[in-house]
């Protein structure tokens, strides 16, 4: 059975906040299962947000809740066992809307996980996601 692998000992980083408001829009947002709190990037062509995970994992599902509006129109899950270099895992393409969107992963063994997110449809580049979930098992 598959449940968030994301625990308290998760290092996670994104690659921007908007206007550096970690406190309003920080990436702690992504998984505190709030509805009104989310993480927003600053602009750019690509952002991105990576997780150390204590142990290896087994991933199963990615889920994404963007606002409409500030989405991705492609994204990409990369992976690696340890410090080697992260390996192409899947590309996704969510749609633009405010829906909790699921993307099936190939199932991987990881230890660290990188979400990148491409072709925003923000015009200025920004994404905006309320709740970001890995699902999968502990090996």
């Amino acid at each position: 059975m598959s449940h968030s692998l994301v625990c308290p000992e998760t290092v996670s980083r994104v690659s921007s906040v908007l206007n550096r408001n970690a406190r309003q829009f920080g990436k702690k947002h992504l998984f505190d299962q709030e509805e009104e709190t989310c993480w927003n990037s600053d602009q750019g062509p690509c952002q991105w947000v990576t997780l150390e995970f204590p142990q290896c994992v087994r991933i199963s599902q990615l889920q994404i809740q963007f606002q409409g509006g500030f989405s991705s129109r492609r994204g990409r899950l990369e992976g690696s066992q340890g410090s080697e270099a992260l390996c192409k895992i899947v590309d996704f393409y969510p749609e633009d809307n405010n829906s909790l969107q699921t993307f099936p992963v190939p199932t991987t063994e990881v230890a660290r996980l990188k979400v990148t997110f491409e072709d925003m449809a923000d015009f200025f580049g920004r994404v905006v996601i309320y709740h970001l979930r890995v699902l999968g098992e502990k090996v």
